[in-house]
């Protein structure tokens, strides 16, 4: 399987990012209600629950990572990532297991 990275957006809005580091597992949930996204997933960490979403705009996604609309039907209804990099305005995972 190709490696797929993805960004973690929206920490700022919870508990931002400077607790994160690399190596650490993220469990990502589809959200299918979300009346914003219809792709939305939400990113998780055990002991605190949600820590931001996939980014899904061309102004959050990073790099060349995929979006949440490019991951959605990648996986059902729940995946692990484990984070990569910690950049200024997000943070870089890879996906593991879908």
């Amino acid at each position: 399987m190709k490696k797929i990275y993805f960004t973690i957006t929206g920490t700022n809005y919870r508990y931002g990012h400077d607790f994160l580091e690399p190596g650490m597992k993220v469990k990502l949930e589809k959200e299918p209600d979300n009346q914003y996204d219809a792709e939305a997933i939400r990113v998780m960490l055990k002991g605190l629950g949600q820590i931001g979403y996939v980014a899904n705009s061309t102004h959050t996604v990073k790099g060349e990572s995929w979006s949440a609309g490019r991951m959605y039907d990648r996986f059902g209804k729940k995946a692990v990532g484990t984070v990569k990099y910690l950049l200024p305005d997000g943070v870089l995972c890879r996906l593991e297991k879908m």
